[in-house]
């Protein structure tokens, strides 16, 4: 199974692609973070990264399409461009077929540390000791796209297999 993970943002959207098979480890296959210019207008943002997407969906054909849901405490303007961000996400995974996973940050640190409230240094340890990340320099927005795909396949597979017990 083919899971896309997106961290959604409109200067810097974290995207990542992994791969899961039973009884093998599961295997990052692709990982950015697409980065906007401030200079570009937020529809040419959108567009940017609309493209940047739709590469992404075309190249790997992913099952499933895990998109991280927005929690908020601050600026209204920002919540609402990652907003619109968010619904052209949902927008190209529907279009291209894919099964959307809305998840909460909360679920990701369930699913990779089992404590909802670990930090952001505890997530990466549990990604990198779940997946190999090449080296190099990342951006958090990445890091965080990874442990979405991670947590989104590994929701995928318990509706999965759920869904199949019942019938």
């Amino acid at each position: 199974m083919i899971t896309v993970g997106i961290d959604p943002g409109y200067e810097r959207l974290g995207l990542a692609v992994i791969e899961t098979s039973a009884g093998k480890k599961d295997e990052l296959l692709y990982s950015t973070c697409l980065i906007t210019l401030k200079t570009f207008s937020f529809p040419e943002r959108l567009k940017q990264l609309a493209d940047g997407i739709e590469k992404v969906l075309t190249k790997y054909k992913p099952n499933t399409l895990a998109v991280e849901e927005l929690f908020f405490s601050g600026n209204q303007k920002t919540a609402m461009k990652v907003s619109e961000v968010r619904g052209m996400i949902i927008y190209l995974g529907v279009r291209a077929g894919v099964t959307i996973v809305n998840i909460t940050p909360l679920q990701v640190k369930m699913s990779l540390t089992g404590y909802g409230r670990a930090s952001k240094s505890q997530v990466s340890t549990m990604v990198e000791k779940l997946v190999r990340v090449p080296a190099g320099r990342r951006h958090d927005d990445e890091y965080d796209a990874i442990a979405i795909a991670l947590a989104g396949a590994l929701q995928a597979r318990q509706h999965f297999i759920h869904t199949r017990a019942r019938q």
